[in-house]
């Protein structure tokens, strides 16, 4: 069974992109280490801790190449939840398993196209400390090379006008890294290769995040 059907268009997130890299470069000063490492075709899954609500659309803006995000349901609410669509992301019910919300991804990848997820599930300490099984499903049902991405700088500084956003033309770093499979290369899916793949790639996410802080010095 195919996917590509239920997968939001293409056209919309790379909308989205420009949107993003106006806003995102208007506001803040991005500085963007590694993007050549993004695979420049084919289908590619972005995994990024997340410490601050602004990490998705900072991604969607200094990504090389348009991408999807899995975006809470909540997101979706009032004037925001028709420009989120617009714009290629797919809301997701966190509560328990959303079929929509997983054929829309699987379609993404399998039309080529970059998936962006956030795997710790919500907002936190951005360290990777506690990853959810769903990244390493995605992976390893599409076969898709993950990308690991690390955003430093957007939690350490609020706003002097604004508290919830990070100080305005302050600098944040978007580390993007090698891609790796996550599968073992065997094929499996079962409840046990999954695991075993949701381990690995918290190894290679967080070996990213901390070669990304020595780096920058963050």
């Amino acid at each position: 069974m195919t996917s590509t059907g239920s997968a939001p268009g293409a056209r919309g997130a790379a909308a989205g992109r420009r949107i993003g890299l106006g806003l995102m470069h208007g506001l803040w000063r991005p500085r963007v280490l590694g993007a050549r490492r993004v695979p420049p075709s084919g289908p590619a899954i972005l995994a990024v801790n997340h410490s601050h609500f602004v990490d998705g659309p900072m991604l969607i803006g200094t990504s090389p190449r348009p991408v999807h995000f899995l975006v809470k349901q909540e997101a979706f609410i009032g004037p925001l939840g028709p420009f989120l669509r617009g714009i290629g992301q797919i809301p997701v019910d966190r509560s328990g398993t959303d079929r929509a919300a997983v054929l829309a991804a699987l379609g993404v990848l399998e039309r080529g196209g970059m998936l962006g997820i956030f795997p710790e599930g919500t907002r936190g300490e951005g360290d990777f400390a506690s990853l959810r099984s769903g990244l390493a499903y995605f992976a390893v049902r599409s076969g898709a090379p993950v990308v690991p991405v690390a955003v430093l700088g957007s939690n350490e500084r609020p706003g002097r006008l604004v508290k919830a956003l990070p100080a305005l033309r302050g600098r944040i770093d978007v580390v993007f890294g090698d891609p790796f499979e996550a599968g073992d290369g065997s094929g499996r899916r079962t409840r046990g290769a999954l695991d075993e793949a949701t381990v690995r790639i918290q190894h290679r996410l967080t070996d990213h995040l901390a070669e990304a802080r020595r780096s920058t010095g963050r």
